[in-house]
């Protein structure tokens, strides 16, 4: 017997957000407790380093420690194991899963446009939707206090992304859905840190890639340029690797729209590199081929990433994300962003999982410098823009916006809990740096 699927109207869902009020109200977001962990953050840390490349593990250690905020983008395991140990609201968007203030960027459109946009997905997955806010608000007031800022004005920075945020899902509610889906932020411009990372994008073109990354080769080699040796970050690749990195090319290919294929079909592979990238990645295999097509003066950087199951995964059991973790970045991807890499696919080596997509095709990012002075508040608030857009186009903004409601009890839960976890984060990397000191050898 087929079941009739029953249709909420506007008012329900408006309804439902309201009522998740009753399973965590909107002042008990500050909540932390960090002896709640299910296992000790060095422990979940280690496991995180399973199944990576053994010679880069060490290396991802030391960027971890470097800073604070190195280490926060590494460990968003163990973000997800504090966030899972929280009361939700059970109201679900598709999450970046890595929201922080360095994984938005510029890059170009497949019109050749420069967007700015969430671009890291590797942790996406279906969650409760301010898991995401709960990680940006961290993360920035880390990056404020890296960038020189007291408490005051990071807290100012996370009530200006919260509010934005706010404002803008309330906006969203009641908007035909069409229009929710091609929304345009228009105001990103404006802040220095956004206009700073598209002027980046504008230099960030192929052939300028080409010469960051490779050098003319020996004559009478076949191709006119090869990729460099800068060890360990950058690697060239031959031999049955080499073979098996392009074989996969093929089961990638099958993911692109037929379009894409027949564009791509116009460029010939020349030369095969690893590549060291991020710093949650660093380990995990990560190839980029460099390809031709009309000659050295058109080339295409593919870039050719393992993907894992999310951090967020073991605490979702709901979640029911594709078996393939490289469709799944690329389903959330597109779930997300308003536009994506004509070039995003995905392909497997062996029983390994990768995400294809183009490497540096006019990218830009924000640095830390940036957010200085009254850059942090102006980038805060097109985090909250750009989240609330990722939310409302993969969730249901009405019930978000239900939930929140039009005071500032929510906002100001999460500015507290930015601070609380800000607070946690520097501990857990002392405790890491003298972990680490420990592990030494003594001569």
């Amino acid at each position: 017997m087929v079941r009739l699927m029953q249709w909420a109207t506007p008012e329900e869902r408006r309804k439902l957000g309201q009522a998740r009020r009753k399973q965590v109200g909107r002042h008990e977001h500050d909540a932390l407790d960090a002896k709640a962990r299910p296992s000790p953050a060095l422990e979940l840390l280690a496991r995180s380093m399973q199944g990576r490349v053994p010679a880069l593990v060490k290396l991802k250690y030391e960027l971890m420690t470097e800073s604070p905020l190195a280490y926060f983008r590494g460990a968003a395991p163990v973000m997800a194991a504090d966030l899972a140990m929280t009361p939700n609201t059970g109201i679900v968007s598709q999450l970046c899963g890595d929201a922080h203030v360095r994984n938005l960027g510029a890059y170009a459109a497949p019109d050749g446009r420069l967007v700015f946009d969430i671009n890291d997905f590797d942790e996406t997955i279906r969650g409760p939707f301010e898991w995401d806010l709960k990680r940006m608000v961290a993360s920035l007031v880390i990056a404020g206090r890296a960038a020189g800022h007291k408490q005051g004005s990071a807290a100012e920075a996370v009530a200006a992304c919260i509010g934005r945020y706010a404002a803008l899902m309330r906006e969203f509610a009641p908007m035909p859905r069409l229009e929710v889906n091609r929304y345009q932020v228009h105001r990103m411009g404006m802040a220095k840190p956004v206009h700073e990372a598209l002027l980046k994008a504008e230099r960030a073109t192929p052939q300028h890639t080409l010469e960051q990354l490779t050098t003319p080769a020996a004559p009478k080699s076949g191709t006119s340029r090869r990729f460099k040796e800068a060890r360990p970050m950058l690697t060239r690749v031959s031999g049955a690797r080499a073979s098996a990195v392009l074989a996969s090319l093929a089961p990638y290919r099958a993911t692109l729209e037929p379009e894409r294929q027949r564009l791509l079909s116009f460029y010939r592979p020349m030369g095969v590199a690893f590549k060291v990238v991020g710093t949650g990645s660093v380990g995990w295999r990560d190839y980029c081929v460099y390809f031709e097509g009309n000659g050295p003066g058109d080339p295409l950087f593919l870039q050719i990433k393992e993907e894992t199951a999310s951090a967020f995964a073991p605490y979702l059991p709901d979640a029911h994300p594709p078996a393939h973790n490289g469709q799944r970045v690329v389903e959330g991807q597109r779930a997300i962003e308003m536009q994506s890499d004509p070039f995003l696919g995905w392909t497997h080596m062996g029983h390994r999982h990768f995400l294809v997509r183009q490497l540096n095709d006019h990218k830009g990012s924000i640095e830390i410098g940036d957010l200085a002075a009254d850059g942090l508040a102006a980038y805060a608030e097109v985090c909250g823009e750009l989240l609330a857009r990722g939310h409302a186009r993969s969730g249901d903004p009405l019930t978000i916006a239900g939930y929140i409601g039009a005071g500032d009890a929510f906002a100001e839960a999460l500015g507290k809990f930015g601070v609380r976890y800000a607070d946690q984060t520097e501990r857990d990397w002392e405790e890491l740096r003298r972990a680490r000191k420990a592990s030494r050898p003594r001569h």
